[in-house]
């Protein structure tokens, strides 16, 4: 029966797991827990393709437990029942590890099943999860289990990996096989930290080789088709998308054109368009601001010719509002003052709008009142001392200048006026 190479190299110790150094290294914290033998109810955080299967499976060879699997996308109450029905009896000797892959799929009711049987211990369980398990994982079982990220794998740990794969494919290939050089690395580097796509990619490799003079040839060109955007760790709904955007709108605020270009790279090869254009544009108004006001209008010009022109033309605009949004002076003056006008607002800091500011329109016959408001265009500089905040806010600031050019030129401006008045 076929079997992938994945799962036929997957490694059988802990010192064979490839990455997760942090965890597993010597001094790990998690290779002691497990050198231990009191195994914690667990919860393995992190991407697809960086060992949590594997150290799992790992865990439960060591520790004499029987282990048990179960995939929450196609699993539910009743295989949970079926492995419950097994405690206690000669299938489970040494009692049960559940290893639940993508709990995030399990219902409230689902995660509650377990709990009676892991708080008794008969079921050590370990569940992993792609997600932040703190949105995803049910709090009563989380509090009883100790997370553990496992993070992306480096490329030059990965390329360990695929050389020896390439090895072990060499060696069951009946005829000579030629590689040309950078095959390993371009597969390691392209598969994004994923060691199990790293694998299959090697086994894609040897069934579509060409033969040339009685050899097989795995050529860089093949590697590169067969590797082709894998690298790209991208999911609309999940984490990953939501640490791009984070990523685009912090360098942009940080003024990192070159880390600017490379997240809004990501969104493009993605195809995803909305989430970049939206991110642009709301970094254009809260970072640079009043700073450069003209560049408002301008980023708006460029996310609506992305969005008429499509992929792959829409790189042109946004790649120059990008630039222009990281090199352009920053300010948040006015984000700040909306943000505690609404805090104000939000905490009943209101009262009745001055006499003066009110609508003359809506006084009817018989109600007439004198409004009193100072039309100040018809005061030097356009400007004439008047109450303009309600009677329970009068004094209070919300707007400061930030230090660039552009406001503190409007802020002298003012000052000056108002001196004169």
């Amino acid at each position: 029966m076929y079997r992938p190479l994945a799962d036929e190299l997957r490694p059988k110790t802990l010192d064979d797991v490839v990455g997760q150094k942090h965890i597993l290294g010597p001094d790990g914290l998690l290779r002691r827990i497990v050198s231990s033998g009191n195994i914690p109810n667990m919860v393995f955080y992190g991407p697809s393709g960086t060992g949590k299967t594997t150290v799992a499976s790992i865990i439960a060879a060591q520790t004499n437990r029987t282990l048990r699997k179960l995939n929450a996308t196609t699993a539910g109450i009743g295989d949970i029942r079926q492995i419950i029905a097994e405690l206690d009896t000669m299938l489970t000797p040494g009692g049960v590890l559940l290893y639940l892959d993508e709990i995030q799929y399990f219902n409230k009711k689902q995660q509650q099943s377990l709990l009676e049987f892991i708080e008794d211990g008969r079921i050590t369980l370990i569940a992993s999860t792609t997600e932040n398990p703190y949105f995803y994982v049910y709090n009563a079982l989380l509090s009883r289990s100790t997370v553990f990220e496992f993070k992306q794998v480096p490329a030059s740990e990965v390329e360990k990996a695929v050389e020896r794969a390439l090895r072990i494919m060499q060696e069951r290939t009946e005829k000579p096989v030629e590689i040309e050089p950078g095959v390993a690395r371009y597969v390691a580097q392209s598969c994004g930290g994923d060691v199990r796509k790293s694998m299959n990619a090697v086994e894609l490799l040897f069934s579509a080789a060409r033969e040339e003079d009685g050899k097989l040839l795995l050529s860089l060109d093949d590697a590169k088709a067969v590797a082709q955007k894998s690298a790209m760790r991208y999911d609309k709904d999940g984490d990953d998308h939501f640490d791009i955007l984070s990523a685009l709108m912090k360098s942009l605020r940080g003024s990192d054109p070159d880390a600017a270009l490379h997240y809004l790279a990501r969104f493009l090869e993605a195809g995803d368009l909305p989430s970049a254009c939206r991110r642009i544009l709301c970094s254009a108004c809260e970072d640079v601001g009043v700073a450069y006001p003209q560049i408002i209008p301008i980023v708006k010009a460029c996310v609506d010719s992305a969005l008429m022109l499509g992929l792959p033309e829409a790189k042109l605009p946004l790649s120059d509002a990008v630039v222009l949004i990281a090199t352009a002076p920053k300010s948040n003056s006015a984000y700040m003052g909306i943000n505690a006008a609404m805090a104000d607002i939000q905490a009943g800091k209101t009262g009745p709008i001055p006499r003066q500011l009110q609508n003359v329109h809506a006084d009817g016959t018989g109600f007439e009142r004198e409004q009193g408001y100072l039309y100040p265009h018809e005061y030097p500089g356009h400007w004439v001392a008047q109450q303009y905040l309600p009677d329970a806010l009068l004094g209070t600031r919300y707007y400061d200048p930030a230090e660039n050019k552009t406001e503190q030129a409007a802020a002298e401006y003012w000052r000056k006026i108002k001196e004169e008045a």
